[in-house]
């Protein structure tokens, strides 16, 4: 039977610092707009944000650690906003972080996992310093799928052995996709207002389309990875989680910047909430990837309505703007991420704090622990990953380039030159599905990988629903478009405004 029961916050509950659960929660701009007027403080907020967590945290398993340093930080941001001295956009607004990404706030970076519990990072994340230069506030951590979703071939997203299963706000039943699920379902509970996802392959955006929300994944290297658990360097980016396009991209502003320690580090091209503008997609040609899409026939018909929306702000649709490389694409990606796996993971591990500093030292200690760590799925991507030779497996440096090749240049590229389009849309991924420990996800397909492989921008936006379960369309395009890209995202979502907050949770789905 069906539970029936409110979940998201009044603004003015939250904004007043007693939360209640009904309605909407506060956007940044709402927020933003409160702190300027005083009626109300960063304190305030961070005390409101923490009792709706204790109070709901326990059905949604999204927030593991609350940071011991947030109110004292928010005190702090106060007291320079009666001086007159704010530091940014996102001055005294509180920000979740996925549980692997290092910050020095007294919380583990665990990835997950029990065998990192003792993992407590020196300093901070680049990204997470820039986020605090900004004013934002660490309010705490995000529960992940276990190593984001890189141990094992039949996981359940959004499980983890350190926070349990998190769940779809919408329906607890059903999965919030990983692996930066907890990131995903905080937001669109209104646990926290924002939220920082990382992707390798659809970790930021998978999970933000099936819980309703804004998420981008940007360009490879515009957000630093310095202090983030690793897969790959050739894909993994942090990215921002909003439940708008406006709050993302304020995110994405605060966390931007060059980083001499990451290799592929590239430069902001200016402010990319400038790219906040009506008209924006007047003239615009965008093409229709059709072969990233067809896995789910409820969610192409929403996608369909979600094309006449984008034609009536005045865009050229063109379709079938297909990307021939696809096929190619997905043949070849999994062997290349987990042989730079091995490498990636076993330098972040040498300068932890914890007792495991090697693959192949988790890999037993998951055995010894196997109850609590592995009580329903393995860990047979690791062991693959350990057995190869990492980034010392012949012709490595010579697949990555072909893979990035097929991506980028033969295939996003390609297809927008082909089709003389500015960008690519298609449904992000289909509805959420059921939960299941027994045969892991049941996962359908999605329009994530080639804009993964290339390291070019990605941005999903709510579209519609399924029934009562959320479904978001994806934008797309060449490296370093953040800015057509969040033009086109800002004024689809103002014209088709298909965000809707979470109205009830169903029942156990265990």
């Amino acid at each position: 039977m069906k539970t029936i029961r409110a979940i998201t916050l009044t603004a003015v509950s939250l904004l007043a610092g007693s939360p209640s659960w009904a309605n909407d929660s506060p956007s940044v701009t709402e927020i933003r707009r409160a702190l300027d007027s005083g009626s109300t403080t960063s304190e305030q907020l961070v005390i409101g944000y923490q009792k709706l967590i204790e109070k709901h945290n326990g059905e949604l398993r999204a927030v593991t650690q609350i940071s011991p340093a947030a109110l004292r930080e928010a005190a702090r941001l106060d007291q320079l906003r009666t001086q007159g001295k704010l530091l940014g956009p996102l001055h005294g607004i509180p920000v979740l972080l996925k549980d692997n990404i290092d910050t020095a706030d007294g919380l583990a970076n665990t990835a997950g996992s029990g065998l990192l519990a003792d993992n407590f990072p020196e300093r901070d994340a680049f990204l997470v310093d820039q986020l605090k230069k900004a004013g934002a506030i660490v309010l705490g951590k995000a529960n992940l799928s276990e190593w984001a979703n890189f141990r094992s071939t039949n996981s359940s997203s959004g499980w983890s052995a350190t926070g349990g299963q998190t769940r779809n706000p919408y329906d607890l039943s059903r999965s919030p996709c990983g692996s930066s699920a907890g990131s995903a379902v905080a937001v669109a509970a209104g646990l926290a207002p924002l939220a920082v996802g990382t992707e390798t392959d659809g970790s930021v955006t998978c999970p933000s389309a099936i819980n309703g929300i804004v998420g981008i994944k940007p360009t490879l290297g515009l957000i630093s990875r310095s202090g983030i658990i690793p897969i790959s360097v050739h894909q993994d980016t942090a990215g921002p989680m909003a439940t708008t396009v406006t709050g993302a991209v304020l995110l994405l502003d605060a966390m931007v910047g060059r980083d001499s320690a990451d290799p592929f580090a590239v430069a902001p091209r200016g402010r990319y909430a400038d790219n906040l503008v009506a008209g924006g997609l007047k003239g615009m040609r965008i093409g229709v990837a059709r072969n990233l899409m067809g896995y789910s026939a409820r969610t192409d018909e929403v996608f369909e309505r979600a094309l006449d929306t984008l034609k009536s702000q005045g865009s050229v649709i063109v379709d079938n703007a297909n990307i021939e490389t696809l096929d190619a694409i997905h043949e070849k990606e999994f062997d290349l991420l987990s042989w730079d796996f091995k490498d990636a993971l076993n330098d972040y591990l040498a300068g932890t704090t914890g007792d495991y500093k090697s693959l192949d030292a988790l890999i037993e200690g998951n055995e010894e622990r196997r109850e609590r760590e592995m009580p329903y799925f393995g860990q047979e991507i690791f062991i693959k990953a350990q057995t190869s030779r990492g980034r010392s497996e012949p012709d490595y440096d010579q697949q990555i380039a072909r893979l990035k090749s097929l991506a980028g240049k033969e295939g996003i590229d390609a297809t927008l030159k082909k089709y003389g389009v500015d960008i690519l849309v298609a449904p992000t991924v289909g509805p959420a599905w059921k939960i299941d420990h027994i045969n892991g996800d049941h996962y359908q397909g999605s329009a994530t990988t080639p804009a993964a492989v290339a390291g070019y921008p990605h941005i999903t936006v709510p579209m519609g629903f399924v029934e009562h379960l959320p479904v978001g369309i994806s934008f797309f395009a060449g490296a370093n478009r953040e800015d057509i890209l969040i033009r086109a995202a800002y004024n689809y979502e103002q014209a088709s405004l298909q965000r809707r907050a979470p109205e009830f949770l169903a029942g156990d789905p265990m």
